[in-house]
Parts: C-alpha cells; sequence; structure tokens
C-alpha cells in the first residue's frame, strides 16, 4: 500500500488561488498553510497508520460498549492534546476561533488520513456552532467548553427506522418531565453512537414534542452521562455492519427515559438541525474530494512505475505512457482537483457571508458533485491497478468501499438534485447568482466554452421553472449544473496554471476537462430538454 501523502500543496493552490480565501475577513494564507501543515504531519504520521488496520479489525460492541480498533484511542489521546478539537470554538470558550476554511483544510487531510476515524471527531465543531447559535448563556458555558477540549464528542440522532428522509415520520419522543425532558425512542445509523475515545458524548436529539408534523419536532442536548457521572437512559443495540468504513461505528441507539434539554425554541428543531446539517454537507464534499485525491495518488504512483507492453518505439512502457491509462489518470486528477476547487468555492462564499442564496445553492450542487468525483475516481483507480486494484492490500479497494456512503448520507444525492430543481429555483436569488458567477467566470478566462455552457444552463433552468412537474428533471439537471460549475473551475484553473504546484500537470488536465467536459454539458443539456419534452 502506498502510504498517505496529504496532498498540501494542492489543497493550499485551490483555497487562495481558485476559491479566493482572501476575500475572508482576517484570512491569514501564510498561518492557514502552517496549520494545515501541522496537521499533515500529524496525520501522515500517526492517523492514516490505523485506516488500513482499523478497516480490517473494525469497531465492536463489548457488553453494551463500542470498542474502537487498536491504537485509535491513542491517537485520539494525542489529538486532544494538540488542541485540534477546539479548532474553530470561541476563545472564550477553550477554542482557537480559526474559522471554517482552516477546519476545512484539516477535515479534508483528516478524512484522506482516516474517514472513520474523522467520522467519529468531525461532528464536534458543527455542535459547538449548534449550542453558539440556538443555546442559552448557560447552555453555552457548560456544553462548548468540553466540546473544545475534546473532553466530549458529538453525534447528530435524526434518523429512524422507517425515518430516513421524510423527518415528519420521525416518531422519538419527548416529554416534560420537572425542570428537564425525557427521551424514548430510537435512532439508527448514528455515527460514533458511542465509543471508548472521549470522555463523554453530547447527543443531539432530533424529537417530538407534538404531533404537528415537522412543526412538531425540537432539537435536544441529550448527554452520555447524568450530573452525578452515571450512565444516562442511552444504550446501543447494535453496531451495523457496512460495506465500508468499518472502524466508524455506526449505531443503533435506543433512548429509554433519557435526561435531555431543549436548546431553541419548542417546534423550531428543524431550523436548530440545519445549522448542523449544512456545514456537515460541505464537509462530506471535502470526504468526496479525500477519497479522489487519495485514489489518484495511488493510481498515478502504481502507473509510473509498473512496466506493461510497448510504447510507439518499441520500448518497455510504463503504464501511465498507454494512451487509455493517460485517459483515466487525466479523468482522476481532475476530478480531484476541480471537485476541491468547487468545494473551496462554496466554503470561501460560506465564510464571506456576502451570498447567503449563492451558499444554499452551491452546497447541494457541491455535495453531489464532489461525492460522485469520489466514488468515480475510486472506480477509474480499481481499474488502473487492475487485479490488484481489486486487492486490499493496495487500498484502492478500500477507497472504493469507504467512499461510496458519501453519496447518501447528509442527504441522499437524490433528495439534493430535487430540492435544486424545486426550492433552489423558487426562493432567493441563488438561482440568479450562479448564472452571474458562471457568466463571469467565462468572462474572466475568456472561455467561450464556459459562456456556451452558461447559455445552455440558464435555457435548462427556464424549462426546469417552467415544468410542471421538476421532480422528473431534477437528475438531469443537478448533473448539467454540477459539469457547467466544473467547467467553470477549470477555466480559471487552467488560466492561473503557471502559479499551481506542478504547473505542466495543471495546464493538461485543464485542457483534458475543456476538451472533453463541454460536450458532456450538451449531452446533459440533451437529455433534460428530451425529458422535458417526453
Amino acid at each position: 500500500m502506498k502510504p498517505f501523502a496529504a496532498p498540501l500543496a494542492d489543497i493550499l493552490f485551490s483555497i487562495n488561488d481558485i476559491a479566493e480565501a482572501r476575500r475572508i475577513p482576517d484570512w491569514d494564507a501564510d498561518f492557514a498553510g502552517e496549520i494545515a501543515g501541522h496537521f499533515a504531519a500529524f496525520a501522515e504520521g500517526e492517523i492514516a497508520p490505523l485506516d488500513e488496520p482499523g478497516d480490517m479489525e473494525g469497531a465492536r460492541l463489548e457488553n453494551g460498549r463500542v470498542r474502537l480498533p487498536e491504537g485509535f484511542k491513542r491517537v485520539f489521546d494525542a489529538y486532544v492534546e494538540q488542541g485540534w478539537p477546539g479548532l474553530t470554538a470561541p476563545e472564550a470558550f477553550g477554542g482557537q476561533a480559526m474559522g471554517g476554511a482552516v477546519a476545512a483544510l484539516v477535515s479534508e487531510i483528516f478524512s484522506g488520513a482516516c474517514h472513520s476515524m474523522q467520522m467519529v471527531a468531525g461532528l464536534g465543531p458543527g455542535a459547538i456552532r449548534t449550542v453558539l447559535a440556538f443555546g442559552t448563556d448557560d447552555q453555552k458555558a457548560r456544553m462548548i467548553p468540553p466540546l473544545a477540549s475534546g473532553e466530549w464528542l458529538a453525534t447528530m440522532c435524526l434518523t429512524e427506522p422507517g425515518a430516513g428522509s421524510d423527518l415528519a415520520r420521525i416518531r422519538c419522543r419527548a416529554t416534560e418531565a420537572g425542570d428537564g425532558w425525557r427521551i424514548d425512542g430510537e435512532k439508527i445509523f448514528i455515527s460514533g453512537g458511542d465509543q471508548d475515545a472521549s470522555e463523554g458524548i453530547l447527543h443531539l436529539v432530533l424529537a417530538r414534542t407534538s404531533d404537528e408534523g415537522i412543526r412538531g419536532l425540537s432539537l435536544f442536548l441529550c448527554r452520555s452521562h447524568k450530573e452525578d457521572g452515571t450512565r444516562n437512559g442511552v444504550t446501543v443495540a447494535r453496531i451495523e455492519e457496512k460495506m465500508g468504513l468499518h472502524a466508524s461505528p455506526t449505531c443503533q441507539m435506543v433512548f429509554d427515559g433519557a435526561e435531555a434539554e431543549l436548546i431553541g425554541r419548542p417546534g423550531e428543531g428543524l431550523k436548530a438541525m440545519f445549522t448542523l446539517m449544512n456545514h456537515a454537507r460541505l464537509d462530506v464534499s471535502l470526504q468526496g474530494v479525500a477519497h479522489a485525491s487519495r485514489a489518484c495518488d495511488i493510481a498515478r504512483s502504481y502507473a509510473a512505475e509498473r512496466v506493461q507492453g510497448r510504447g510507439p518505439d518499441g520500448a518497455a512502457a510504463t503504464l501511465d505512457q498507454h494512451a487509455d491509462v493517460r485517459r483515466m489518470l487525466d479523468e482522476m486528477d481532475s476530478l480531484a482537483l476541480g471537485s476541491r476547487a468547487i468545494a473551496h468555492l462554496a466554503l470561501v462564499f460560506l465564510e464571506t457571508g456576502d451570498k447567503p442564496d449563492l451558499v444554499e445553492f452551491l452546497t447541494p450542487v457541491a455535495k453531489v458533485f464532489c461525492s460522485e468525483a469520489g466514488m468515480r475516481a475510486a472506480e477509474l483507480g480499481t481499474q488502473i491497478l487492475g487485479g490488484y486494484g481489486f486487492l486490499r492490500e493496495y487500498r484502492v479497494e478500500q477507497t472504493y468501499r469507504d467512499a461510496r456512503i458519501t453519496a447518501i448520507y447528509e442527504g441522499a444525492n437524490g433528495i439534493h438534485a430535487g430540492a435544486l430543481a424545486s426550492r433552489g429555483l423558487r426562493v432567493g436569488e441563488g438561482a440568479a447568482q450562479f448564472a452571474d458567477l458562471i457568466r463571469g467566470l467565462g468572462e474572466e478566462t475568456g472561455q467561450d466554452a464556459v459562456t456556451k455552457a452558461a447559455a445552455l444552463w440558464a435555457e435548462a433552468r427556464d424549462i426546469v421553472a417552467a415544468s410542471g412537474d421538476s421532480a422528473v428533471l431534477a437528475h438531469d439537471f443537478m448533473q448539467l449544473t454540477g459539469a457547467v460549475l466544473f467547467l467553470a473551475v477549470w477555466a480559471r484553473i487552467g488560466a492561473r496554471a503557471e502559479a499551481a504546484p506542478e504547473p505542466e500537470r495543471y495546464a493538461r488536465v485543464a485542457r483534458f476537462v475543456l476538451r472533453r467536459v463541454p460536450f458532456e454539458i450538451m449531452a446533459a443539456h440533451g437529455r433534460l430538454t428530451a425529458e422535458a419534452t417526453a
């Protein structure tokens, strides 16, 4: 297996030169790079070596408690000692107040090194944001410091049996009891529902306080332990046997009179929960990016060394000298670099706060495109390695399995497509701002292909908006939107390739994208218009 190497230079070029992070107030590119470099060294040296053995060992349930694979707690303790859990928490609560963009650099590297461990540790910052936004001063004072210190980790308890994306079917119920609340019910697919890395867990639980559909849902803070140190009424019924992420415990949870606190107002649980979920969706985008980058690194290294056949001159040739392998490598590289630029672009708009409607529009596009990029790159990497790609020891097989979940959780990709084609075109200025963004990138780079793609997208947008049933066109519209954005960001990447870490590589891949993707856009547009007239 090729050891993990954090793509630090590519990440910093993307966030600074392509996404233009300098627009974020108080952004310090050098300092951000220094922080990312420190985490990259930690990830390469301590986190990544646990990834493959952790996948083989898996998490397990012993006497009602979850045990992580060997070494995970030791490395988590080191993660805590270095202060990483509090990276974005306010200084007043023991954090470092670094901001979401710096956290994103760390998150991608973390996911590339060990997606399973990142899943266990990754919800803490989102829980902190939620408590900051909706908690009382007392809740902030009690809940944020242990999250920032790593004493606690967090979960997001939303899904139930029979109530996946249909939140109106949630049955887990909260009832008032004395000066608090009690929660009864079941939750499934809870990442890190229990683990032995942190001393405690803060469960953010969406539970029913009335029978008024989604208006009857409220959000609660439910600790794994009561104030007196005894276990709360929260137990793990089982750990799911999954396709991938074996070292990350995905739990079925039972809440049996569990003590909890209401956060925010009754009936506004979704409003509070989406504070956590919207950031989580961009984090999932970066997980897809991490898998695409990892698969590309493995395949590129293997193809450069494996001698197979002969070249046009009759001499022995490595795999990367063959045209079909070169095509696959360039597609993988384009997906890794381009999806990262898409995620970073959305992230910078989020952090600047000047175009919230555009962020709402870009976030589902980034989630869908980046997750599918990770899966596609893993598939191509497996093909390049051939029979070895099918074997566990070369690691791309694990990438293939681990990447698959990113298209499912935090809202299945089809749900995001449906939302984009409906609410995304009706509410706010996001669609208009997206059109302006694409046109602007076409003008900035002088790429006629981008200008033509912008016109095709605008035509498709109008077709979808005028349709009687946007759900029928949602998939094709999402695919078209992602491809247009991908082409536009690659136009900027190509125009600025001389400043990239490997200018020739970036310029070659930009030519590859600009040569091929315009025809994919025309095909996507054709499919949408055909479906609209069917």
